[in-house]
């Protein structure tokens, strides 16, 4: 008799909003998560089709002499650019994409989560059984990111939060919110939507 699959589910949040927190707490209920947009950097790094491709599209300066992803190269030449930010997706989402379902084969949990920045911007909630989205204001969300990035300006981070869907937007199309924002504790609103996963996964 073949396996059940597991139920899947989608968690998100603009920058700052704290996804990564959110899906540590899952992960401690035992919920496997996939990182996204972790799997999506260590593919660019080492998956050898998505590497050739990349290097054919963007130039042999993508990669460093000893193989390395040319991240500063990338940010410069691609993502300042939307067509070749587009044309970037385009060929890592497919692979991602594959990656993620061969992890689902080998997972026994009931649900696991995938973990994914622009969850909502790129349609790949469509693909999962259920989505969560993590809240919390623009300027506790600024704040945040400040603190762990010095590097960005508070200019950056604006410009970061405007490319995304706005709270509103994703609220709507996500099934279960978690408010994160330092006003209702998170712990309980988590294993909440634990229990009605369960549920919904018998």
């Amino acid at each position: 008799m073949s396996k059940k699959k597991p139920l899947l589910v989608g968690i998100s949040g603009g920058i700052g909003a704290g996804k990564t927190l959110i899906s540590k707490i899952f992960s401690l209920l035992n919920v496997p998560i996939y990182n996204a947009d972790d799997r999506a950097k260590w593919l660019m790094a080492y998956h050898q089709t998505l590497k050739n491709n990349i290097s054919k599209e963007f130039g042999e300066e993508s990669y460093a002499q000893d193989g390395e992803l040319n991240r500063s190269y990338l940010a410069n030449i691609v993502f300042a650019d939307p067509v070749k930010t587009s044309r970037i997706n385009e060929l890592v989402h497919p692979v991602v994409g594959e990656d993620f379902k061969q992890w689902v084969d080998r997972q026994e949990a009931v649900y696991i989560l995938k973990e994914a920045a622009l969850l909502f911007e790129t349609g790949s909630y469509k693909s999962l059984n259920a989505t969560i989205h993590v809240t919390a204001s623009a300027s506790i969300r600024t704040e945040r990111v400040k603190a762990r990035d010095p590097q960005r300006s508070t200019a950056q981070i604006k410009q970061i939060i405007q490319k995304q869907l706005t709270d509103k937007e994703k609220n709507k199309l996500a099934d279960f919110l978690v408010t994160n924002d330092e006003s209702i504790l998170v712990i309980p609103q988590v294993i909440k939507i634990h229990a009605q996963l369960l549920a919904m996964a018998k």
